[in-house]
């Protein structure tokens, strides 16, 4: 059995230069000389969710919670991520929250969790399931609930075309799925606009 090597820059780069070909343009044209260089360059930081372990980031946590026992909420994450099935990019905000048991994370642990899933190729529901199951699996609090809202470019750019369609998924555990008043509360605070 061989062993799966990585594409060289070389090889990834000539890639580039392929599809600019069979575009229809000339890969040796001034303006488009250094792009393959570039796209492999912005790729590398676009899908640089394969290079750690996002569920890592919540490893450290503290627990002195001076008995906090409500619901934390991180709202407005910016999501970029790109669809897996046209390579087009989605565009959105995640909001996450949970309930402690009887610790909690450093706030800027939820974003870093939710941009290590999302910069792969990826799925909108796959991603929202991931990060609350990550969250879930961690920290284990009594509950968890993820909502991601995005624009997805494979179908406002192309397709069927609508421009301003949103996709919204939602992952909810624990009591924030089973209690009406936690998961009642968790989505009035999602939707809260305050400032």
């Amino acid at each position: 059995m061989s062993e799966k090597t990585e594409p060289t820059q070389a090889e990834a780069e000539a890639a580039v230069r392929t599809l600019i070909q069979w575009a229809g343009d000339n890969p040796d044209r001034e303006g488009l000389v250094d792009t393959p260089r570039r796209v492999t360059r912005a790729y590398k930081e676009l899908f640089s969710g394969y290079e750690a372990d996002p569920r890592a980031y919540l490893e450290r946590t503290f627990e002195e919670v001076g008995g906090y026992d409500e619901l934390v909420i991180l709202k407005d994450i910016r999501v970029v991520s790109f669809c897996e099935h046209h390579m087009l990019p989605f565009l959105g905000k995640a909001h996450v929250g949970y309930l402690p048991r009887n610790r909690v994370v450093g706030i800027s642990k939820l974003a870093r969790v939710v941009n290590g899933f999302a910069r792969r190729l990826q799925i909108q529901e796959k991603l929202t399931a991931e990060v609350a199951e990550a969250i879930q699996d961690i920290l284990d609090p009594k509950g968890v609930g993820v909502v991601v809202v995005s624009e997805h470019s494979c179908m406002t750019m192309r397709g069927v075309n609508t421009p301003g369609s949103r996709l919204t998924t939602s992952h909810l555990l624990g009591v924030v799925r089973d209690d009406p008043r936690t998961r009642q509360e968790f989505f009035e605070l999602v939707r809260s606009n305050d400032h």
